[in-house]
């Protein structure tokens, strides 16, 4: 069977309005420029922007291995089977190793790797980082999950019935809303139903805690409540920080749903209002898409070459480059 052709529709989600809000040449790049950059014969240039949107820094690398993890951690745990916190982190060290050396030898420009992984910014733009860098990187891999396996999730999450379990990172694929007719991605880490029959929706953060957090949980209760058909006051919401050892409820009211979608439509407006034709999704030329004024943004940034800010990246002194 024929595939159906992919189309480059306007969806809505936390990481797109942050990308929007940081800079707006990158978020041109992210969603439009890499466009087709799958594609055996693309043009070089969509090519490389494709191949750049999929690298990580180092940071967000450490959470997607902590949130991988947790997930195969979990699933586990639903399926009746025995976890061993030693062999896991065991396993996830072996990864993490491989996962470095794909990355330095720069193969995920020929190579298909992990779904999950392509490879890092730090080694694409070649900054040197000195050993400790990268020590602490998995440090903080090690103590997130070392704090998980003594904290109450496993003894919570190995007492819940089949029918309590709601889901596990389920993906893109399944994880979607709509409001206000537009397809909305919301993608929990772990939906469950307690005791008591609420539906309680938690996020694994593998940083500290910052303001945007409290607006993303609320999206995953509104989807829960979509979802599920619960009423959405009865869904309660969880932040739970593994590197600090501590837990946030966030508060999922009327107010705060009224906050959200203020926050949601002026969101989708402001990116709207950069399209040519809203209907196809199709932007307005890269003019209208300036890069930041700012170089912090670039520092991490995996399109700061396409973008033409590599060289004043170089020249600044090291102990800036590094955010």
């Amino acid at each position: 069977m024929r595939r159906p052709t992919l189309s480059n529709d306007f969806s809505w989600s936390k990481s797109r309005h942050e990308k929007f809000s940081e800079c707006l040449r990158s978020y041109y790049f992210y969603y439009y420029g890499s466009w087709g950059g799958w594609v055996a014969d693309a043009p070089r240039d969509v090519r490389e922007l494709y191949v750049l949107k999929k690298l990580a820094n180092r940071f967000s690398w450490a959470g997607s291995v902590v949130h991988e993890c947790l997930k195969d951690v979990l699933l586990d745990w639903r399926a009746g089977r025995v976890v061993d916190p030693a062999a896991v982190e065991a396993r996830v060290r072996k990864l993490m190793q491989d996962d470095f050396r794909h990355s330095r030898g720069k193969a995920y420009w020929t190579q298909k790797y992990r779904k999950q992984f392509t490879g890092l910014v730090e080694h694409e733009y070649a900054e040197t980082l000195p050993d400790e860098a990268w020590k602490q990187n998995w440090e903080t891999v090690r103590s997130a999950l070392a704090w998980f396996f003594s904290s109450r999730w496993p003894d919570l999450a190995k007492s819940l019935k089949p029918e309590q379990w709601l889901e596990v990172d389920a993906g893109f694929d399944f994880a979607h809303f709509t409001l206000d007719g537009l397809k909305v991605f919301a993608i929990p880490d772990f939906v469950f139903v307690d005791s008591d029959g609420t539906p309680v929706v938690v996020d694994w953060k593998t940083g500290k805690s910052r303001e945007g957090y409290d607006e993303q949980v609320l999206g995953y209760a509104l989807y829960v409540s979509q979802r599920y058909r619960f009423p959405l006051e009865k869904v309660r919401a969880s932040l739970v920080y593994l590197n600090e050892g501590k837990e946030q409820d966030v508060q999922v009211d009327m107010s705060a749903m009224a906050s959200f979608r203020q926050h949601f439509e002026t969101s989708v407006a402001k990116m709207r209002s950069l399209l040519k034709d809203p209907a196809t999704n199709t932007p307005l030329d890269i003019s209208a898409y300036p890069p930041s004024e700012s170089l912090t943004p670039c520092t991490r940034c995996v399109f700061r070459r396409p973008c033409g800010r590599e060289a004043a990246l170089a020249a600044q002194p090291p102990a800036q480059s590094v955010a």
